[in-house]
């Protein structure tokens, strides 16, 4: 069926130094946990040469600039390489979405050259836009953003001539919606089979330390908002190390960070590594974008809830929870649902937690920086659902407004809000050893332990 191209593989290249990423792909692969069906080998004849060095196998690929030829009803996505390499495509609906998974690459290019089009063109052609980026250790995605059902008709890499670069070609085809659904369900069931398979991990050791779990949002692919130069994932994740960084000053406290690279992690593996490793607090740090209110601007902390607190927590928990199908992921891969799992006694102990930190760090941020003029919000975010780990998702600011993005990108800014979220941690687990019974019947009347001088 034409619809049901999937996986689709190709060698493009005959070089050793091919042969050197291939024998890296080869050795890195198990950890990847990604099971290789038989119909997805392929065949490589290299010409007798000598071995390569084995420090070449250590170079990632790099992708040097990009470009989209659209034509009726039939695209082209080009990326020219500094080598060929190995690729696999397949597709996934909800939305509609074409994925192309790399080996480890180097993208020198714009983050946003693939962004959705504006003016006389934006609703033309097959692509709506594309995204990429790191995905695993070992490991990067092609993201591709459909207006309509597609099939690949090839993702693979053509030679140049003589240099040893290549041209990576990704060339779609307009299909029918039949067809690409019977597409899709074959890449779920590949899917799903793939996690079923993976190695259970075993739960940490309780620390003797309480644990503070950092969690820097997005990452790799996922890029999160971005406004004129800033990007969202980067920002984040010099905050989060500054306030480790902090906190690991302090002998009282197990620091632990959700990513401590420019990797992907899905939201619900955030989840388990709160839960598996202990942690007796979880922050997750992000910063939002609002393209048509510039004046909106301030820090936000919000906890989780079953009803959104208002439209504005409801709009930000829809765009953060879409995370993981930004990065290609999809529904089949997540299959926890931690919040049918839980005690409702202890759902509301920990709620109660989450809500008196939230209170103690909006009090401490006043010092650094400005606040929204609704600081506390709540709604259904997924990477706070940990039914037993105190949470909130710390919203910096807003890159679309000038003076907080003007903050988010200074270092003097991002020292002096990293020490308040540190302190406001250390008031948290202070206030919480004196004060426990009284948290689990009222957290807003609870007193949040020193506030600074200048605080409310």
């Amino acid at each position: 069926m034409p619809g049901c191209i999937f996986f689709y593989r190709a060698a493009c290249s005959t070089t050793a130094k091919l042969l050197a990423l291939v024998v890296a792909l080869a050795a890195a692969w198990p950890a990847l946990e990604i099971p290789i069906p038989a119909a997805l080998f392929f065949s490589l004849s290299l010409p007798a040469e000598a071995a390569p060095e084995l420090s070449e196998a250590t170079e990632h690929p790099a992708a040097n600039a990009v470009r989209l030829e659209q034509s009726g009803e039939r695209t082209k996505l080009i990326f020219e390489l500094s080598t060929s390499v190995e690729s696999a495509s397949f597709v996934l609906a909800d939305p509609d979405r074409v994925i192309v998974d790399l080996p480890q690459m180097d993208f020198l290019l714009d983050p946003e050259s693939g962004k959705p089009a504006k003016g006389p063109h934006r609703k033309t052609g097959l692509i709506a836009a594309f995204r990429f980026g790191q995905l695993a250790p070992g490991k990067s995605r092609i993201v591709i953003d459909l207006r309509a059902p597609a099939r690949v008709l090839r993702a693979a890499c053509e030679k140049s001539d003589g240099d040893g670069h290549a041209s990576l070609v990704i060339e779609l085809a307009k299909t029918d919606r039949a067809d690409f659904r019977a597409a899709v369900q074959i890449a779920r069931m590949q899917l799903s089979s793939a996690t079923q398979t993976k190695k259970d991990q075993k739960p940490q050791p309780a620390s003797i330390k309480p644990v503070v779990m950092i969690d820097p949002g997005h990452g790799g692919i996922d890029r999160g908002a971005m406004v004129k130069g800033l990007v969202e994932k980067d920002l984040v994740f010099d905050f989060a190390k500054a306030v480790a960084a902090k906190l690991e000053t302090d002998a009282r406290f197990k620091v632990v960070m959700t990513r401590d690279d420019d990797s992907f992690v899905p939201l619900s593996e955030r989840v388990r590594m709160a839960r598996d490793g202990h942690a007796a607090l979880f922050v997750s740090i992000h910063a939002d974008t609002l393209s048509e209110a510039s004046d909106v601007s301030g820090a936000t902390v919000y906890t989780v809830s079953d009803r959104a607190s208002d439209a504005e927590a409801a709009r930000v928990a829809q765009t953060e929870n879409q995370a993981d199908a930004a990065a290609g992921l999809d529904k089949t891969e997540d299959a926890s649902d931690v919040s049918d799992i839980l005690f409702d006694l202890t759902r509301r102990e920990t709620r109660a937690y989450s809500h008196f930190f939230a209170h103690t760090l909006t009090n401490y941020w006043r010092v650094a920086g400005r606040l929204n003029k609704n600081p506390q919000r709540s709604a259904g975010f997924r990477v706070l659902k940990a039914p037993d780990v105190p949470s909130v998702l710390l919203e910096l600011g807003y890159l679309s407004n000038q003076t907080d993005g003007q903050a988010l990108s200074s270092a003097q800014w991002r020292d002096k809000a990293s020490s308040q979220v540190a302190e406001a941690i250390e008031a948290f687990f202070a206030s919480r050893e004196s004060t426990t019974t009284l948290i689990k019947t009222d957290p807003d009347q609870v007193p949040v332990g020193k506030i600074p001088p200048g605080g409310e």
